[in-house]
């Protein structure tokens, strides 16, 4: 036991700083909570400030536009969570078939750069590209259609948000799957051509449920974002016209605990969506071990 011990010593000792950091940055912060239950006053502090109890979450919930935030944070982040499954399984498939192998690391490449580019950089383009005299807008009034505000018209909003974020990740999502399909056997689609399937009834045959392990997979673990519809992209798009459709719930948080200085109110609305949210990603893992095997330990 004591030799054990001794060897795997270094191993924790590797491990320590790491640890520290995580005390440090995730755990230690976790005492701010009691701000949610609290009339919170900086200059009190945490010992001095006075306790309400629910009373946080009870204004939250009596706000006019509080449920309007919910159904905004969850429309968008489900549309982002399916167009980012159905988007990367798509473009797989489709480069699955590309025989040449510099063309399709070439095609990899160009789809999977935007995922390097952060939302500061990609949000000034799109303003300027989405704008009344965008380009967008240029190429649509050539076929007579007026021109679309498509960052400002609450209609649109949202699937702009979406295409966007589909956009900008869908390139690591095609990674993935083009991984999975790498590990189907060769001698499936052998006996395939032997029986005169078709590429078509190959594909839905042996390729899809081929993968669908890992489809399975990406689609149970999404579900713990379904409350997180993207800060730094809605943050970098939205403006006061498009609140109505595009307001979420960290945005929400953003104002009015930061720019409003409502501390107690936005620290109660952020541990409402954490405990819903972890919630959400355990009944994920159980489901992913359930029907994928996939297990973190």
């Amino acid at each position: 036991m004591m030799n054990k011990w001794r060897h795997e010593l270094p191993l924790h000792l590797m491990m320590l700083p790491g640890l520290v950091i995580l005390l440090i940055f995730s755990y230690w912060p976790m005492v701010g909570i009691v701000i949610a239950f609290q009339k919170y006053v900086p200059a009190k502090g945490l010992f001095g400030s006075e306790w309400v109890g629910l009373k946080n979450f009870l204004y939250v919930y009596n706000l006019p536009d509080t449920f309007q935030i919910v159904y905004n944070t969850i429309y968008i982040a489900v549309m982002k969570i399916v167009a980012g499954l159905v988007v990367p399984i798509t473009v797989a498939l489709l480069l699955n078939e590309v025989a040449r192998e510099k063309i399709k690391r070439s095609i990899q490449t160009l789809i999977y750069l935007p995922h390097f580019l952060s939302w500061v950089i990609l949000g000034g383009v799109l303003i300027d590209v989405l704008s009344l005299k965008g380009i967008v807008n240029q190429w649509i009034g050539l076929a007579g259609i007026d021109p679309v505000y498509f960052l400002g018209d609450n209609d649109w909003f949202p699937y702009v948000l979406v295409a966007t974020d589909t956009w900008k990740d869908f390139g690591f999502g095609t990674i993935v799957y083009l991984a999975a399909l790498t590990g189907i056997n060769p001698s499936l689609y052998e006996a395939a051509v032997m029986d005169g399937a078709n590429r078509w009834k190959q594909t839905i045959h042996i390729t899809l449920p081929g993968i669908l392990p890992v489809v399975v997979l990406m689609t149970t673990l999404s579900l713990g974002n379904v409350l997180n519809a993207g800060f730094d992209q809605v943050f970098n798009l939205y403006s006061p016209q498009v609140y109505e459709s595009g307001d979420i719930i960290d945005t929400f948080v953003y104002r009015i605990g930061l720019i409003d200085a409502q501390y107690s109110v936005a620290t109660a609305v952020g541990l409402f969506k954490s405990v819903v949210s972890l919630l959400l990603i355990s009944v994920s893992y159980m489901l992913a071990y359930r029907f994928a095997g996939y297990r973190i330990f």
